[in-house]
């Protein structure tokens, strides 16, 4: 069957939907990605092999109410080109958008010619995009079960599939990342990251405690600290070359599934993708959301793993307080602990997100 996909602006909204594109894929199923030339999916869309159909539209600032106005002409005007476009290659079996607002002219398309389409919200708040569109949705599909709520009497039908995983992340060997890193069986990796973009507060807080982390002689670290902080993580830590063998510092991990599977543990933020791909490699973490997210959305995600006692989470005003390295150490040095940990995270079934949404697609086409 033919597959519309919107997805775009952010890892976070393109990845789930190039996750379940390859399960489609997979299938045997036709996908063609929607979104914009100058935006995050323009480069890892055709890079995973998907067409991208481009898209230009904008979004509206609540700040500022005028900008509704533009943003509305030019959906009306995708809405336009999107008949010409499948007047021209077909019309899709089914859609489904994967939230903001470049999701809106290929539903609006749907609903007007009577194509079924589905939502996926990655996060436990919901986007504007998504509840804008659930009234016509066939099916409105959920990450986190505190996201129905966004939902509920607005959607026909609300599925908790969880959030995609890309196969990159899931077949990831242990064995052949360690290999990579160079990183012996018997030693401890921590890995350290705070999204695309960093985090300044957990990089000041891990070096704070440089001098104690490597006193573990069998401890390793792979910290990444976003673009903008890198220099000032280098200088802060200011490693030797000896030390640098052992804490490796990159502004972003480009490979993370490789260093996922080979990482014991995990010190990160609780962004909807983070979270996802924690427990789909049953990793042990601990959590510090980011403070200013919307409705303070990651605490809310990070419970997925929590509640399961698959992670631990503290605030990040604690940085800096004494409960910050206790925990961190209860965790890098505690391999028993871990263990538990990650059967917790296992009966979550994560890594099957991606099937289970694939499901719900093809289901809707069906039906």
């Amino acid at each position: 069957m033919k597959v519309a996909i919107a997805a775009g602006g952010t890892a976070g909204h393109v990845n789930p939907a190039l996750a379940l594109a390859e399960e489609l894929r997979s299938r045997g199923d036709e996908v063609v990605f929607f979104g914009q030339t100058r935006r995050l999916e323009a480069t890892l869309v055709p890079e995973a092999g998907f067409e991208l159909v481009p898209i230009e539209v904008s979004g509206f600032d609540r700040t500022r109410p005028w900008t509704l106005f533009t943003a509305l002409r030019q959906i009306s005007a995708a809405v336009k080109a999107l008949d010409a476009h499948f007047a021209q290659v077909g019309a899709p079996d089914v859609a489904i958008g994967f939230g903001a607002y470049v999701e809106l002219p290929l539903l609006r398309w749907c609903a007007k010619k009577g194509v079924p389409y589905l939502l996926h919200e990655q996060n436990s708040v919901a986007g504007l995009a998504n509840k804008t569109s659930a009234k016509k949705a066939h099916t409105v599909c959920i990450a986190f079960p505190q996201a129905e709520k966004a939902f509920a009497g607005k959607a026909k039908r609300i599925v908790v599939t969880g959030n995609p995983v890309r196969r990159s992340v899931i077949d990831a060997s242990r064995e052949e990342g360690r290999a990579k890193l160079g990183i012996a069986d018997d030693q401890t990796l921590l890995l350290v990251f705070g999204g695309s973009l960093g985090a300044r507060h957990i990089n000041q807080a891990v070096c704070a405690l440089k001098d104690e982390l490597l006193s573990r002689p069998s401890l390793r670290i792979v910290h990444s600290t976003g673009k903008d902080e890198y220099d000032s993580v280098v200088e802060a830590l200011a490693l030797t070359d000896e030390e640098a063998a052992r804490w490796q510092v990159r502004p972003y991990i480009d490979d993370m599934g490789s260093v996922l599977a080979a990482a014991d543990c995990v010190l990160s933020r609780a962004g909807a993708s983070s979270v996802a791909e924690i427990a789909a490699r049953s990793l042990p973490a601990l959590l510090i959301p980011y403070p200013l997210a919307t409705e303070d959305h990651q605490t809310i995600n990070a419970h997925l793993l929590v509640d399961a006692g698959a992670a631990e989470m503290l605030g990040d005003s604690m940085l800096d307080s004494p409960d910050f390295p206790e925990l961190l150490f209860s965790l890098v040095d505690n391999a028993a602990k871990r263990a538990l940990m990650r059967d917790a995270a296992s009966a979550l079934g994560a890594a099957n997100a991606a099937q289970a949404l694939a499901d719900e697609v093809e289901a809707a086409a069906r039906g």
